[in-house]
């Protein structure tokens, strides 16, 4: 099991890094000075609840001293023979023969129990991180949906699209109160907590898609205490 991180994905060809959708970061050379010539897969990430920031750093044309804040932590190393064990411990001996700074393989630890693992979630939710990740031991490189992964958290999340912004009061006077979203089946509600000032100040654009955090559902179907998380960032 190891921390799931709230990053940009990001792939490496074995000659540049490219997103999810296949299109080429603008990451610096020196930031990716010593990879390997074979894929690896993994998370750009600066910290627990920084992703506005990371995305606003990855989107620009010209961040090259910004990129300094980011860390390249891989989870797999795709084309390497072997089970993930093998994959991940290719990628943790090129980077002790190639030292980065800004690269870490991600630290796993063997989930001993449902006990230990609730301890692991707890303390990283404390942190304010997103979750655990639990992996099947000796598995094989997927790319979406699989079996051998399994997210862990204490709340769901979904996503829906913005159809309003609604303006606050008292301390948001005069910028974001909440945001009138719609799900896919139609049905419409509000999100009013889980921005921060900038977002409040600068709210996702009417049309776009958000991801939200919720714990259950109301008989009228709309989620229990949604949450804000994050824009969805297509790259």
């Amino acid at each position: 099991m190891s921390e799931k991180f709230d990053g940009v994905r990001g792939y490496w060809t074995g000659k540049k890094l490219i997103s999810r959708q296949g299109n080429p970061f603008r990451a610096p050379e020196w930031f990716t000075s010593g990879f390997p010539p074979t894929p690896l897969d993994g998370e750009l990430w600066i910290g627990r609840e920084q992703f506005p920031e990371l995305v606003s750093i990855v989107r620009r044309k010209s961040a090259d001293t910004d990129w300094r804040k980011i860390r390249y932590v891989i989870f797999d190393a795709p084309q390497i023979e072997g089970g993930f064990e093998k994959r991940l411990d290719y990628a943790r001996r090129w980077f002790l023969e190639h030292p980065n700074l800004f690269v870490e393989v991600l630290e796993q630890q063997i989930c001993e129990s449902d006990e230990h693992l609730r301890e692991k979630l707890m303390a990283i939710e404390s942190l304010g991180g997103e979750g655990v990740m639990l992996r099947r031991p000796g598995s094989l490189y997927t790319v979406g949906r699989s079996h051998d992964l399994l997210k862990v958290k204490t709340y769901e999340d979904a996503e829906a699209t913005v159809i309003k912004h609604l303006l606050g009061s008292g301390k948001n006077a005069g910028r974001l109160g909440s945001l009138s979203v719609e799900l896919p089946n139609g049905i419409q509600f509000a999100i009013g907590t889980g921005f921060s000032d900038r977002e409040r100040d600068n709210p996702p654009p009417i049309g776009s898609i958000i991801t939200f955090k919720y714990y259950g559902f109301y008989k009228s179907g709309i989620p229990k205490f949604a949450s804000f998380l994050r824009v969805r960032e297509e790259y």
